[in-house]
């Protein structure tokens, strides 16, 4: 089985750290040119140091905040190569904000609306004639298991994943055709600075520590233990490759078993 990506340009967003950070660092293991997207500069540039392993690809970066799509849609067209072609886009934001839904602001929707939904729709719409003309491509998205199964006091999360779900699906059969395929990844409890906050915030409302809240959170899920950002990366690397072309408009949970759901 090849999943070697030499020759393949990718463009992975939310990598400067967590999952998107990962996946970006298996990508290049595969041999692929990887742009990051992120908001911080700093972290941006150590990522892309880190992931310059053999010194023969050329890694990127472009500093945008995907709260504001349109403007962040134009800087990234002004800085990548009109003639480079992009094989890859992995699609991946910073999750909501905890709390009901029934609590939560038209506000809180827009923004979780714009940085997932808005701006996975441009950078689609800006890759694709790319992808058409390679006869090649692969559009992954960062969701969540909470497409499947709505996680309690993540209200706000939990909607915007069902929109992008829906928007992945119809993207892939519209797609299929010239060669690209349109999966989603959804992660279950991995340990990132996100499923930090959540556990505080979990333990808080549940008057208890956080130890006990993680014990909690563990014994849900039949592999034993939380995820680790490289299984995430480990699907994605696959589902890049070349040995993937028959897989699309797929939702793969990579969650150590945690949903109950078909």
């Amino acid at each position: 089985m090849d999943l070697r990506l030499d020759g393949k340009n990718a463009i992975v967003c939310g990598s400067s750290q967590g999952l998107g950070k990962a996946i970006a660092q298996r990508f290049a293991e595969m041999g692929a040119n990887v742009t990051l997207l992120a908001r911080n500069e700093v972290t941006l540039k150590s990522t892309v140091t880190e992931i310059n392993l053999a010194g023969e690809q050329e890694h990127n970066f472009i500093s945008v905040d995907f709260s504001k799509p349109e403007i962040a849609i134009q800087k990234i067209k002004s800085e990548i190569s009109g003639n480079k072609i992009y094989h890859i886009l992995v699609n991946n934001a910073g999750g909501p904000q905890p709390g009901e839904i029934n609590t939560a602001g038209a506000e809180h929707l827009l923004q979780a609306f714009n940085q997932h939904v808005i701006m996975s729709q441009l950078l689609v719409q800006l890759l694709i004639p790319g992808m058409k003309k390679a006869g090649f491509g692969r559009i992954i998205n960062v969701i969540s298991i909470g497409l499947k199964q709505p996680i309690e006091n993540l209200g706000v999360s939990n909607t915007i994943r069902g929109a992008m779900g829906s928007w992945s699906k119809t993207l892939s059969r519209e797609l299929a055709p010239f060669g690209i395929t349109v999966n989603n990844l959804l992660p279950g409890h991995t340990h990132t600075t996100r499923l930090e906050a959540l556990i505080r915030n979990s333990a808080n409302l549940a008057s208890i520590s956080v130890e006990e809240m993680e014990k909690r959170m563990i014994a849900e899920i039949p592999a034993g233990r939380f995820g680790k950002p490289e299984d995430l990366a480990n699907a994605a690397g696959f589902l890049a490759s070349g040995e993937s072309s028959f897989i699309t408009g797929i939702n793969l949970p990579v969650d150590g078993g945690f949903l109950r759901t078909l």
